[in-house]
């Protein structure tokens, strides 16, 4: 289900209240710098100092933050030849300094971190760090690449940031989230004309179907 913003009043209710997870925080306060009518909704649920529009404040990074950062996304093109590495970094770097902020500090700091974990062919994700109350991940959808089919423990919400993606239910574009429940399986595909990026959050994590799932079920299954 594509996310009509009456819909997600209560997060932004939540938000503006103090009480949202840091996860879901992360969310609402990236769709408001992508899209101006939910920054207005937010600023005039919580009518507090302006905070989406004032959020240009330039971010001390780590040293040797760019060397690190470069390094880490060289790691993941472990097949490609060195000229290429090289480029692939390059690109990956471009493609995280182009994301909005919070998330734009958020994804580097995660990158040099832990990096990108490829999921399947053409799909890969990050594991942002966002301390507790819940989960939040950066996907990377190659164009016609999909995400194993899958459910979740509890509900997700998956703002597409650039590019964008299909699923069973319809489609999404930058701004839109995609709202699943615990009832709801799908197989998200990324659109033909580019990169999909896309930050999903959630307070229970996935649950995949097929081989996968059985392979999750025999790796995660608790010791006697």
């Amino acid at each position: 289900m594509k996310d009509d913003v009456s819909q997600l009043s209560d997060i932004y209710a939540a938000y503006a209240a103090g009480t949202l997870a840091p996860s879901f925080r992360l969310l609402v306060e990236t769709q408001a710098a992508i899209r101006s009518d939910v920054r207005d909704r937010v600023n005039h649920a919580e009518a507090i100092s302006g905070i989406f529009l004032e959020q240009e404040r330039p971010t001390m990074l780590a040293p040797n933050a760019f060397e690190r950062t470069l390094q880490a996304l060289d790691d993941l093109e472990e097949e490609a030849d060195a000229k290429d590495a090289a480029k692939l970094a390059s690109e990956r770097l471009s493609e995280l300094l182009d994301l909005p902020e919070p998330l734009r500090e958020r994804a580097l700091e995660s990158c040099m971190r832990g990096g990108w974990k490829r999921m399947t062919s053409g799909v890969k994700r990050l594991e942002i760090g966002t301390q507790a109350g819940g989960h939040a991940h950066l996907y990377r959808i190659e164009p016609g690449a999909t995400v194993p089919t899958h459910s979740h423990f509890d509900d997700e919400l998956t703002l597409v940031v650039q590019g964008g993606f299909s699923d069973e239910a319809g489609s999404y574009g930058p701004g839109d989230i995609c709202l699943k429940t615990p009832t709801d399986t799908h197989s998200p595909v990324g659109d033909d004309d580019g990169i999909c990026l896309a930050l999903a959050v959630s307070e229970g994590g996935m649950e995949f179907k097929g081989m996968l799932g059985i392979l999750q079920k025999v790796f995660t299954r608790r010791p006697n």
